[in-house]
């Protein structure tokens, strides 16, 4: 088994640097430790931590923490490897195209005999997630997820995790349809509309849907960041958040290029192109702060039956995964299919009578939350609501 991607550290996140930063990181450092040492673990501390800027700034640390934060018991941490019958096994001949065509999410320059090792771990990781797991159904793009976990904590201590994350996390993503991924996805205009009804609007108009959205939310945007700190930088507040966290930072991503959305030409083939370019140099630390101060605004409660009601265009087969993650332009029968919805469409116009949070409760919310993630009222919020969410399994002694 090979050893995990470079024991080293995270650089700092959005170009952060001098000996103010280099300060805080020491005392980041030293709290995440401290949290550790706690008798039993301090993990709402560590959530706070995955959450707050710069996440766990380490894999040493993240091989430390994300087993916490996931609640995985240390009996399945020393579970011995298993081996999985290849041959014959329904689900190898997809997972081995998938994986052979991951050669970009492998860090530049490595020898090819260890990153063919690595995939030959990843394999062997998604085979037997699913070998313990037969109500899991694989999908293109978790190949996406485990191969981040893979390079950040070898094989081992991955295959724990991964199983632990596909159970919970993306257990909605791996069942035999596509019906519930379609539900999260519902949750992304609605989410837009509470913040910014003109870009909602045009976004119906265009009738571009949600399935640009769809690679990034079911790869935890592994398949569309090309900088791997960026990426184990978001899997930090993932893991430490409620599952549809990643369906809100879909939503702040699209907001946060509002300019570039309404100067678009209002076409579906335009739009989608457009926002299925996802730029590589977001303020990422900024659009952490601003998903957790949009989930303590709207939490999923309030959107229930928006989602419930709205009638997404996100993909029924994987024919629409593919136009989405190779970024391609959405063909006639996207649009047709649309088209053949639109009563649906006007029934959930009606959904906008739905009464709205008073204003004086989003000046309370807004007044307590404050302004920023960093270790504020909105991170221990997100903190509480994924220690509410977690499964009651037991902690760490």
């Amino acid at each position: 088994m090979s050893a995990p991607r470079g024991a080293g550290a995270s650089s700092p996140v959005n170009g952060k640097q001098g000996n103010d930063w280099d300060a805080r990181r020491r005392r980041k450092i030293a709290d995440i430790t401290q949290a550790l040492a706690a008798s039993p673990v301090d993990v709402a501390a560590l959530r706070r931590m995955a959450i707050s800027e710069g996440g766990l700034l380490t894999d040493e640390l993240r091989r430390q923490v994300w087993p916490r934060l996931l609640n995985v018991p240390p009996h399945v941490l020393e579970r011995q490897p298993e081996t999985v019958e290849r041959e014959n096994n329904k689900d190898y001949n997809q997972v081995l195209l998938d994986v052979q065509r991951s050669l970009r999410r492998f860090p530049p320059g490595m020898p090819d005999e260890q990153r063919e090792g690595l995939q030959e771990e990843l394999i062997n990781i998604i085979l037997l997630v699913l070998k313990r797991n037969t109500q899991l159904h694989y999908y293109q793009g978790y190949h996406d997820i485990v191969v981040t976990f893979l390079l950040v904590l070898g094989e081992h201590l991955a295959t724990a995790l991964v199983e632990k994350l596909s159970t919970h996390h993306l257990r909605d993503f791996m069942d035999p349809t596509m019906d519930n991924t379609k539900h999260i996805l519902n949750y992304l205009m609605p989410i837009i509309e509470r913040v910014n009804p003109e870009v909602h609007d045009f976004m119906q108009h265009a009738e571009v849907g949600t399935v640009f959205a769809l690679s990034w939310l079911i790869t935890w945007f592994g398949h569309v960041l090309s900088d791997f700190r960026q990426v184990v930088r978001l899997y930090d507040f993932f893991l430490a958040c409620h599952p549809l966290m990643p369906i809100y930072f879909a939503a702040v991503i699209v907001l946060y290029r509002e300019d570039e959305v309404l100067e678009c030409e209002c076409d579906m083939a335009m739009v989608h192109h457009l926002l299925s370019q996802i730029p590589q140099d977001l303020p990422y630390e900024t659009l952490i702060s601003r998903a957790g101060d949009l989930f303590v605004q709207f939490p999923p409660s309030e959107l229930a039956r928006e989602a419930a009601s709205h009638d997404s265009m996100a993909a029924s087969t994987f024919k629409d995964f593919d136009l989405a993650s190779t970024q391609q332009r959405p063909d006639s029968v996207l649009r047709r299919r649309r088209r053949q919805k639109q009563a649906a469409l006007e029934r959930s116009a009606a959904v906008a009578s739905v009464a709205q949070p008073s204003a004086a409760r989003r000046f309370v919310r807004l007044a307590v939350m404050g302004l920023t993630v960093a270790l504020g009222a909105a991170a221990l919020a997100v903190v509480n609501s994924a220690l509410e969410w977690a499964p009651k399994m037991d902690f760490f002694p």
